[in-house]
């Protein structure tokens, strides 16, 4: 079985006002645009699904220079419009556009990998042409207004927001003048809004006037790895770097996300020496075991304690990025919130859609760190995503050039790892979270609203009064398949040739 090919997913409708802006943290104005189907300033759009954070309604959504200037519950006739202009969704799902807070966009450096155009128009959810208008997308970076005239024409992922991740592209994000690199490859570029997460590394995690620089400079929080990465400027952080870097977030209030996998003694060189097969998935999976995962949380919830002298809520929050494993991770998790550590953890779709049992021998399209484990693990994470153990999800795309992938060969042990997915996270998340009961409000939670919280970006995640006005309309009925006939945006999808 071809576990691409049988992801029968339901597809967006189109992307309403979403603002095209690098998000600083010294700027909350959005700069104002038209991507969207909407070529108006003001307008109102109806439905009879609106998710709010109160809950579904049927009502009117009224919408002035890229803010929500009102939600309105019940019937919404013409003699109450306000905008000159509304547009009727019927029975389509209305909901907050998705953030992404783990994305590799591979840019500047790794442009073949992927790169902002690509990325941020496969995140997009269909900024097209609207009766001959011609859509302005406006960029705002350190106080400056860039623009750029296009006229796309395309449906894809529902995703508003990107933050991207500090590595895989050339430099790593690990300064302020690497952080320049971005911005400079970023102008002119993205469809969607793009943040960035700064690189705590060796190089700069004692440096606290480098760690504030990138702060100051705009990053929305910093991320390190526990394991080694891969990436050569990206290298593994310590104990002692980790506090480090805690103690300056903390006065700035923004997050630590961590890579949470500890190299314990894994039995992959023995594994390599014995000859066993690297073409099997399970050879690759019992070289990154749940108790790497365990190591590094229990390691990193020591250290994170130790720099709240105030109580378990004060320092710097904690974020665990990619959550693999559903068991003793988790519990430790569970353990800390109910201790009131200031927490979250995410966990991604391709956990979620597939498990090991189902990988083919040879199939590296599905090798990422930490691994796809057990069908039951699975089953695991979903109950904890719905029970709220798992505050949010998100992509972690990373994505790479077919050769890195070993795709002919095969060699799970060599290939890069990384799943290649942002186009797809919320028709995957919606088409697999039906088996298990999942609502469009707890949708509008994972994808939007705690997302959104984790970031720092207070006027984003909700469909509320003075919020930006990034929303996506989707059909939460109609399927399509995903196959080498989909159109793909972003520059390495992984669907099979038959």
């Amino acid at each position: 079985m071809d576990l691409m090919m049988q992801w029968r997913v339901f597809p967006l409708l189109s992307l309403l006002a979403s603002f095209l802006f690098f998000y600083i943290k010294t700027s909350s104005k959005p700069s104002y645009n038209l991507c969207s189907m909407i070529p108006y300033d003001t307008y109102t759009i109806t439905s009879k699904n609106i998710v709010t954070p109160q809950g579904i309604i049927s009502g009117a959504v009224e919408v002035k220079g890229g803010y929500i200037l009102s939600v309105i519950e019940g019937n919404y006739s013409s003699g109450k419009d306000r905008s000159g202009f509304v547009i009727d969704y019927g029975d389509a799902v209305v909901m907050p556009g998705l953030i992404d807070v783990h994305s590799h966009l591979d840019e500047p450096g790794k442009s073949e990998w992927e790169g902002f155009e690509s990325g941020t128009k496969a995140a997009a959810a269909g900024c097209q042409k609207y009766k001959g208008f011609e859509e302005i997308l406006w960029l705002v970076a350190y106080g400056k207004v860039f623009f750029k005239k296009f006229t796309p024409n395309f449906i894809a992922g529902g995703i508003t927001t990107l933050i991207d991740m500090p590595l895989n592209s050339v430099p790593s994000t690990v300064s302020v003048d690497a952080l320049k690199l971005k911005l400079d490859a970023a102008e002119e570029n993205i469809y969607v809004d793009v943040g960035f997460w700064g690189g705590l590394v060796p190089e700069n995690a004692f440096d606290a006037a480098a760690l504030k620089g990138l702060l100051d400079a705009g990053v929305l929080g910093l991320k390190s790895f526990m394991c080694p990465s891969g990436i050569n400027d990206f290298p593994m952080t310590n104990a002692s770097h980790i506090k480090e870097g805690l103690h300056v977030l903390a006065k700035y209030r923004r997050p630590l996300l961590v890579h949470a996998e500890v190299q314990l003694d894994s039995e992959s060189t023995d594994l390599v020496k014995d000859g066993v097969d690297a073409r099997s998935y399970s050879t690759y999976l019992k070289t990154r075991p749940p108790s790497m995962e365990e190591a590094a949380i229990r390691e990193l919830l020591e250290v994170t304690r130790d720099t709240r002298e105030g109580g378990s809520a004060q320092g710097s929050h904690l974020h665990i990025v990619h959550l693999s494993d559903s068991r003793v991770s988790l519990d430790l998790i569970k353990t800390a919130k109910n201790c009131g550590d200031s927490i979250t953890v995410e966990t991604c779709p391709h956990y979620l859609a597939f498990s090991a049992e189902e990988i083919k021998d040879g199939d590296t399209r599905f090798k990422c760190a930490p691994p796809i484990r057990d069908a039951e693990n699975k089953d695991q994470l979903w109950d904890a995503l719905r029970d709220g153990h798992i505050d949010m999800l998100s992509s972690d795309h990373s994505p790479t050039v077919p050769e890195l992938k070993l795709l002919d060969e095969g060699d799970f042990l060599r290939a890069w790892g990384g799943i290649s997915s942002l186009q797809y996270v919320l028709p995957v998340t919606w088409s697999y979270g039906r088996k298990y009961g999942i609502s469009l409000n707890q949708l509008a939670k994972w994808w939007s609203e705690r997302p959104a919280k984790l970031a720092g970006l207070p006027l984003k995640g909700g469909i509320l009064s003075g919020n930006h006005a990034d929303i996506v309309v989707w059909d939460p009925e109609n399927e399509f398949a995903l196959d080498k006939n989909h159109i793909a945006y972003h520059k390495n999808p992984a669907f099979s040739e038959s």
